[in-house]
């Protein structure tokens, strides 16, 4: 298998490791009056500052911070609707809804830091309020998921420090730097998905191909890594193999700060990089990284939005909005994934993330011209820029409506089924 492939399935297993998180804290909240109700309350500020903001007035994560120079209610709508549609595609497909919410942030018109800071605010937010780690902490090592949070830390902070210097200095490398990293990530998985679906298509018939498949199995880097004596050796495992695993705790801090860099560069949470990190490269049992995982998210997320906060790059009513929108479409998407097949599904995933590559790849050349880094004309890019955001936006609608439409005409079904 090649490193390419290698690399695809690692970040395929995250990204449905991640959704799988997603969809456990969404159904949590959604099933409990009480976690709704709190929801509410959390919502009722939103709508009190879109209320403000339409008005004029100057608030935190209004007018005097890093956001759109105006405010009215479309803009919690907004957020609604790329809540809504990152619901469905990790509640339809499985996986990368969570890769969806910044560049389509940065698509309706919000500063890459902003959409970073309230991303990672949203994730936190969710984890809080639906976490089902009451469930399975009876899985987490302890001391591996220390060893790991100290990582995690170092990572998010250096992660942050590095976004807002680069917006400081100035706001267009920033927006280029996160823009970079979301086309790499998303043209990286998109093309690989869409050779996987063309693959697929050709033998459903014959396969019955599964939108839900994943690697099988570890590689051998667990057990070199095993093998390493760097003190301190944290164990973990015991119930599972006599004596518990050992593994380095410098190997583990290492990993989690790969996952708080990236949690606080990219705004989402760090939880899609931790599952295929623990399980294939650290050789961790897949119940006791699930414990672990859930434990990093909420702190990882909680600590990166924190500086993101006090530098007034969240946005509360946008990531409400979210959190509201993305409620629904989890569980919509969900019901959906059985009255329609996994080959459509997988085909629909594949689309979604490369709209999301072209969005972010079309708006680089602008930047470049504006940074004087390129000598094109300002109308070329400009129009560029404008194409990709239509592919973005018109597919987003296009697998929205397909969704929902499909839940709409199979709800009989559904219900007698439930």
């Amino acid at each position: 298998m090649s490193a390419f492939r290698q690399a695809y399935e690692f970040m395929q297993t995250a990204a449905k490791a991640h959704a799988q998180w997603d969809y456990e804290v969404s159904m949590s909240i959604i099933r409990s009056r009480k976690r709704l109700l709190i929801l509410g309350l959390m919502a009722l500020p939103a709508l009190l500052v879109t209320v403000a903001q339409a008005t004029g007035m100057d608030m935190l994560g209004g007018k005097l911070a890093y956001a759109p120079a105006f405010y009215a209610t479309d803009i919690f709508i907004v957020s609604i609707f790329i809540g809504l549609i990152a619901g469905l595609i990790t509640g339809c497909i499985g996986a990368g809804g969570g890769f969806i919410i910044t560049p389509a942030l940065m698509a309706a018109g919000i500063k890459g830091i902003l959409a970073v800071g309230t991303d990672l605010f949203h994730i936190f937010a969710k984890a809080i309020m639906g976490t089902v780690v009451h469930k399975k902490l009876g899985n987490v090592s302890g001391t591996l998921a220390a060893a790991f949070l100290v990582g995690s830390i170092i990572g998010a902070t250096v992660g942050g420090w590095i976004n807002m210097a680069l917006f400081r200095a100035n706001p267009l490398l920033s927006e280029m730097f996160i823009s970079t990293i979301y086309a790499v990530l998303l043209g990286f998985l998109g093309f690989y998905a869409l050779f996987d679906f063309l693959k697929s298509s050709r033998s459903a018939a014959d396969s019955g191909g599964d939108a839900h498949g994943g690697p099988a199995g570890t590689t051998g880097i667990a057990v070199r890594l095993q093998s390493l004596n760097l003190p301190p050796m944290i164990a973990f495992d015991h119930d599972l193999v006599p004596g518990g695993r050992r593994l380095s705790g410098w190997i583990i801090a290492c990993g989690g700060m790969i996952v708080g860099l990236l949690a606080a560069i990219m705004g989402v949470g760090g939880g899609f990089v931790t599952f295929p990190m623990f399980v294939y490269v650290f050789g961790v049992s897949s119940m006791t990284t699930v414990g672990t995982d859930i434990l990093q998210i909420i702190f990882t997320a909680g600590y990166a939005s924190s500086s993101y906060v006090a530098n007034g790059y969240v946005f509360y009513t946008l990531a409400m909005g979210m959190l509201l929108g993305s409620l629904v479409g989890i569980q919509v998407g969900a019901l959906t994934t059985k009255v329609v097949k996994g080959i459509h599904i997988r085909g629909f995933y594949a689309v979604s993330i490369l709209a999301g590559f072209v969005n972010r790849a079309t708006t680089l050349p602008k930047k470049l011209v504006e940074l004087e880094y390129l000598n094109i004309s300002r109308d070329v890019v400009g129009t560029i820029e404008f194409v990709g955001g239509i592919v973005f936006w018109v597919v987003v609608v296009i697998f929205g409506a397909w969704v929902i439409s499909k839940f709409l005409l199979n709800m009989g079904k559904l219900r007698a089924e439930a």
